[in-house]
């Protein structure tokens, strides 16, 4: 199935090859992964420099080789034309449009493939190993927990350790998870509210003889009526205090951050101290004294201002999950396909938005890293039986995958390259 692509003006690609002469050198018999990239690249430009005609020859090309059932390249690439298309539309409206199903629109899923969705290939599953080890190891002797959960899996997480809990030596601490009622509008979604999710784990808890708590931070209302796509994350940093959290003093105070930083604009708040919403997120909740902060995403730069230098990193980073898909399920699996209209939704922000819009903000682990330490956080090293639990986790997987070390973070890799990291933080003079 290709993608399609309607032209208002077909004199413009009879004869693409003189057009893309200069973009199609190099590119000889069928078109790889090189290639590709390479016409990615000239469309992009045409885009930036207005030049619709070209971009929409070399969109004609491309959409020649997208296809939702072919290989890892050519699914990918269909899902980067989609995106192009979206950006172009914007553009120059009355030149061309997108005959198929947007990436937008995903629908919600239940619980059960939620599951599915996690136990697909490791992309999450490694964060939640590493994360839970490293948290289980945190709050030993700890009697009562408190975890501030943010991610963006419906707290998908949470049952393991539930469970890992109920079988530690010494009785179970009473533990509470409080969540943000607001989260990125990104896949997967879930057909159930958080609320929902809360009742299931608090029956699970108690099925495992786990004093249990839920509780959904909600929206401060004087900001939710703002017509501001910064109103989210001032109403999230006004709740993120002692009170609104409810911290009591004889709770350890756990901060989980799951595939979520990246949603926090990098760019300047306005604020007094003219930091952005993500160093104000972090000098926030050093604040709150906790005991541990985890913070895992997927390992690449996806920031820059540079249409082109995003396009680059971005096809050359999630070629990963699509070659992953590839080993084991068939081309035309409902399951691989819905999970990769997951990943072309990522692509289509990534590539399709600029300014408040684009709200993948990705950034790799080592510059995560300084920005912490640029923050007063001391980063903690996973110990061996942490790095043990994920080996196993990953002995289940297909071969490619693989983790390694690097520094303080553990790195989930795929034929060598890494595709995510799991870090953990304490405050430098954290109070236990």
């Amino acid at each position: 199935m290709k993608t399609e692509i309607s032209l208002q003006n077909p004199s413009l690609v009879k004869n693409p090859q003189t057009s893309l002469s200069g973009a199609l050198k190099g590119c000889l018999g069928s078109l790889d992964g090189a290639c590709i990239e390479k016409l990615l690249l000239h469309c992009a430009s045409a885009l930036e420099t207005n030049d619709v005609t070209l971009a929409q020859q070399i969109m004609w090309v491309l959409n020649n080789v997208a296809s939702t059932l072919g290989d890892p390249n050519q699914r990918l690439t269909s899902w980067f034309l989609r995106a192009l298309i979206s950006r172009s539309s914007r553009v120059c409206p009355t030149t061309m449009n997108l005959n198929a199903n947007s990436a937008l629109h995903r629908r919600p899923i239940s619980v059960t493939e939620l599951a599915g969705y996690v136990d697909l290939i490791p992309w999450h599953r490694f964060g939640f190993c590493a994360s839970n080890s490293a948290i289980f190891k945190a709050i030993e002797g700890c009697q009562k927990v408190h975890i501030l959960d943010f991610s963006i899996t419906h707290c998908m997480q949470w049952p393991t350790l539930i469970d890992d809990l109920s079988k530690r030596l010494q009785k179970p601490p009473f533990l509470r998870i409080s969540v943000p009622s607001w989260r990125p509008n990104v896949p997967p979604f879930l057909n159930m509210s958080i609320e929902e999710v809360g009742v299931r784990l608090a029956n699970f808890a108690k099925s495992r003889e786990v004093l249990f708590e839920f509780n959904v931070i909600n929206q401060d209302s004087s900001l939710s009526s703002r017509e501001n796509p910064s109103f989210h994350y001032d109403s999230l940093l006004s709740n993120l205090n002692p009170s609104m959290l409810n911290l009591r003093d004889d709770e350890a105070l756990v901060i989980n951050c799951q595939n979520w930083l990246r949603y926090l604009p990098d760019e300047q708040r306005g604020s007094a101290n003219d930091d952005s919403w993500r160093d104000d997120f972090l000098r926030t909740i050093k604040g709150v004294n906790p005991r541990m902060i985890i913070v895992v995403d997927e390992d690449s730069d996806l920031g820059s201002s540079s249409l082109t230098s995003r396009i680059t990193t971005c096809f050359n980073y999630l070629w990963i999950p699509f070659d992953a898909l590839e080993t084991f399920l068939p081309k035309d699996s409902n399951q691989r396909i819905e999970y990769e209209a997951d990943i072309g939704h990522k692509i289509e922000n990534i590539i399709g938005f600029e300014g408040m819009q684009r709200i993948e903000r990705l950034e790799c682990g080592m510059k995560l890293s300084q920005r912490m330490k640029n923050g007063g956080f001391f980063s903690v090293p996973f110990d061996e039986e942490t790095v043990g639990e994920v080996k196993v986790l990953l002995d289940e997987q297909a071969s490619g995958w693989g983790m390694k070390k690097e520094d303080d973070m553990l790195v989930l890799t795929w034929k060598g390259h890494n595709s995510v990291y799991a870090t953990a933080w304490v405050p430098c003079g954290f109070d236990d």
